[in-house]
């Protein structure tokens, strides 16, 4: 079985013209050429061109499945790390839950852990983050485990695989965020 090949990339590496594709995640483009904003390895698909870091913080993208810690809770809105440069926002109305002005801190508090959703993330990077979508809630017993978040696509495997043979020897629930960090609950001894 052949593997394949794996380029190394340097920040300011030339990667390639914006007329023949666009420019992806960790990519810029000046004077209609297309450079690698980090040290990383290159992904490079039909119609587009990222760079995967070898190392660094999360970088958020909508739709992404995370799991954060909550830092503050406000009258309105909480705050919660997920792993990137900046917190994320919580607002009380992207919750499962009624909450009143002022009582978040009886539905989550500093240092409860959440499985959640970028629901959007602006030019300023400010992100909101959201628990209204399926199986997102607030994460009860198990342990948490940071990776690097380039790691996270190896861990989950090709559809599915590896993450599935996790799950099956350890006979534990596990939740890979893509901002690096993992959720597994299960029997001691078999985690």
């Amino acid at each position: 079985m052949t593997q394949a090949k794996r380029n190394i990339i340097i920040p300011s590496q030339l990667l390639g013209e914006v007329k023949n594709k666009k420019a992806g995640r960790n990519t810029f483009v000046e004077n209609g050429l297309i450079y690698s904003e980090v040290l990383g390895i290159l992904d490079e698909k039909p119609d587009y061109i990222n760079v995967i870091p070898i190392k660094g913080r999360y970088d958020p993208v909508e739709n992404d499945f995370i799991i954060g810690i909550v830092q503050e809770a406000m009258a309105s809105n909480w705050l919660v790390d997920i792993n990137a440069a900046y917190p994320a926002l919580l607002h009380v109305n992207e919750t499962p839950w009624d909450i009143d002005f002022g009582e978040t801190e009886r539905y989550l508090n500093y240092g409860d852990a959440i499985m959640a959703k970028v629901l959007q993330v602006d030019r300023e990077k400010k992100i909101q983050i959201t628990l209204k979508d399926y199986n997102l809630y607030k994460i009860k017993g198990g342990q948490i485990i940071d990776v690097e978040p380039s790691k996270v696509p190896r861990i989950i495997g090709k559809k599915g695989s590896m993450i599935g043979l996790l799950k099956k020897y350890t006979k534990s629930r596990i939740f890979v965020g893509q901002n690096g960090r993992i959720w597994v609950d299960g029997n001691y001894d078999d985690v």
